[in-house]
């Protein structure tokens, strides 16, 4: 069937995350994705010049899908700590319902690729950025930055972990709720920077 260029694209897009989340960059070829896509091999090189344009573009596409889900589910709500549950329920979300995505984002395989890691690396700054910016305590732009890492740094780790759980498995709601307790009453235990005591 023939579809609008920009449909086209988006399924050529959503074929070649499932492939490269399952079987790596290296091992995926254009000829599978064509195929897989029910396209001839020039269709598919009308759409992306190369595999590695193709790989990035996934990524970006992928680190933007992630963001916005971040910076939607933040923005409706008002207190610290329903920010908190909000951001993590998104990401958990996202874990769960784009797992070929999450994967695609945080394989360990990207980071043995400058290219590919830059991109990852611009998402996770950017998610950090975010998250530093909803962390309401009395403490410098750097604290909240470094804190902000490691809130990013925890939901990675458990997003992997989920990753890899069957989907019958897993529930974003109790996984938010869980790791946003963590989060908040970690948060509320954090100082102000005290001023440094001359000798």
């Amino acid at each position: 069937m023939r579809l609008p260029a920009d449909q086209r694209r988006r399924q050529l897009l959503e074929v070649a995350r499932d492939l490269f989340a399952a079987r790596g960059f290296h091992a995926t070829s254009m000829d599978e994705i064509a195929e897989r896509a029910g396209v001839t091999k020039p269709v598919l090189y009308q759409h992306f010049p190369s595999k590695r344009a193709l790989y990035l573009e996934l990524l970006t596409d992928t680190g933007d899908e992630l963001l916005g889900a971040l910076r939607a589910a933040t923005h409706r709500v008002t207190s610290g700590r329903e920010r908190v549950e909000a951001g993590f329920l998104a990401y958990f979300r996202f874990v769960a319902e784009r797992r070929a995505g999450f994967r695609l984002l945080f394989s360990s395989a990207i980071r043995t690729d400058p290219e590919f890691a830059r991109v990852v690396d611009g998402v996770v700054r950017t998610a950090s950025g975010i998250i530093s910016e909803l962390i309401e305590i009395p403490a410098s732009e750097e604290h909240r930055r470094v804190l902000a890492a490691a809130l990013v740094g925890m939901a990675e780790s458990v997003g992997r972990r989920t990753s890899e759980t069957p989907a019958s498995e897993t529930d974003p709601e109790r996984l938010a709720r869980w790791i946003s307790e963590l989060a908040w009453f970690g948060l509320r235990g954090v100082r102000a920077e005290e001023p440094s005591q001359l000798p």
